[in-house]
């Protein structure tokens, strides 16, 4: 009887044990605090007295950006934490200085409560002034810690109106400060000056400017841009190209980020093994007004100074990014002896342009520049040309001269047998 008793007791105090476990260890997982690698991103929306406009599929403005949101905050993926932050909601006033600092945040960036966030759009009016520039701030501050995706959405029907901080420079000087923040741009009004201070925000932390005068485009674009935060990148590692090849940092396999001031060059330096091929590419984004013509050359060099090869692209004075990219297999060494570890070369990559810009527009800090340099085992098959480029040697150049010659001489034998011919007839 006492055996039965204490083995009952038993049984009810490891119930209350698992119990009282589970119901500790189950809040505990929910109320767990987002990683420092989940992706961030907030919607930065414009809500000034131009969004009243009846133009969007004969609707406000305004009605087709909440529209828009309810669709977007729907389908935000579980593991994104987002945001959202308004400019021009709050302040119906004449006082440029009042409103011009009339930005606030409207939702926090966090797990998204998606009832919520839908009732926080839907009391927005339109109302007040476009200051770009301070909601860029603001919104960084908001996206500010962690190490994921951070991005910035801006949806807009006009230019900022609180000058003279130019939204265009806030954005540089964002991307200056090394934190990897995007900020993509969606344009409401299909207006060439709207267009060109978007684009320029956009570019200068390597986003994107999107057009956009219908509700449904709005609302995939926005889905998009959220979407791609979640998705997986590799965040660019910052490096400070040399004035010359001695000086350059040592890059490896990766991506690298870089400011590059107009008209001068940047120095990297890659150790490349016999058998292995060097593919380099660069990306300058010409982030601010330039003067037209202009150009971007990658050249691979000898730490004696020979040029190995080259890739260069010319532009033609729209604020775009320009690209170019080169190849360089180093071919294996014969006869060395397998338990000999190969010595790689050194190859010094020299980035120059040719932009100019007019004497009102900053040249500081550089341009945005992306590099990418990839080391691959080399060539095997004869058909792929990189193989047989001058880089290997200049057999190639021979050959050409004499298959030029042995043309040569064929095509005149048989002009002066068609001459013989004639004459004969």
């Amino acid at each position: 009887m006492i055996t039965r008793i204490r083995l009952r007791a038993g049984v009810c105090v490891l119930l209350a044990t698992l119990a009282a476990g589970l119901g500790t260890a189950l809040p505990a997982a929910a109320g767990e605090p987002p990683s420092a690698l989940t992706p961030k991103v907030e919607l930065v929306l414009d809500v000034s007295g131009s969004m009243r406009t009846r133009d969007i599929d004969g609707q406000s403005r305004m009605s087709a950006a909440k529209q828009a949101f309810n669709d977007v905050l729907d389908a935000v993926p579980e593991e994104v934490q987002l945001g959202i932050r308004t400019l021009g909601a709050d302040y119906p006033g004449d006082d440029r200085k009042v409103g011009c600092k009339d930005t606030r945040q409207l939702y926090p960036v966090g797990p998204l409560d998606r009832t919520e966030a839908k009732t926080a759009v839907a009391t927005l009016a339109p109302t007040g002034w476009t200051p770009i520039g301070p909601a860029l701030l603001g919104a960084a501050d908001d996206l500010e810690g962690g190490e994921a995706t951070r991005r910035i959405v801006l949806i807009t029907d006009g230019e900022d109106t609180c000058g003279p901080l130019d939204p265009c420079e806030v954005a540089r000087d964002i991307a200056a400060r090394g934190i990897h923040l995007v900020i993509d741009t969606l344009g409401l009004v299909p207006n060439a000056k709207i267009r060109q201070q978007l684009t320029c925000i956009a570019e200068a932390t390597g986003g994107t400017y999107t057009a956009v005068q219908h509700a449904d485009e709005l609302s995939g674009r926005v889905k998009q841009l959220v979407d791609r935060a979640a998705e997986p990148t590799v965040t660019p590692v910052a490096t400070e190209g040399a004035g010359s090849c001695e000086a350059a940092p040592q890059l490896r396999e990766g991506l690298y980020t870089d400011r590059q001031e107009t008209g001068k060059h940047r120095w990297y330096r890659v150790d490349v093994l016999p058998g292995q091929e060097l593919r380099a590419s660069v990306s300058v984004s010409a982030d601010r007004a330039v003067r037209e013509d202009y150009g971007i050359l990658l050249r691979a060099v000898t730490v004696h100074g020979r040029e190995i090869v080259r890739g260069a692209e010319a532009g033609t004075g729209r604020t775009d990014a320009i690209s170019t990219g080169l190849r360089y297999p180093k071919a294996e060494l014969d006869g060395v002896d397998g338990d000999v570890k190969p010595a790689a070369e050194t190859v010094c990559l020299q980035l120059g342009n040719s932009f100019s810009t007019p004497a009102s527009v900053k040249t500081t800090p550089g341009m945005p520049v992306e590099l990418t340099i990839d080391l691959v085992d080399g060539p095997d098959e004869a058909s792929d040309v990189a193989a047989f480029g001058l880089g290997r040697g200049w057999w190639l150049l021979g050959l050409m001269v004499l298959t030029g010659l042995i043309a040569g001489l064929l095509f005149g034998w048989i002009s002066r047998w068609r001459i013989a011919v004639w004459r004969t007839n």
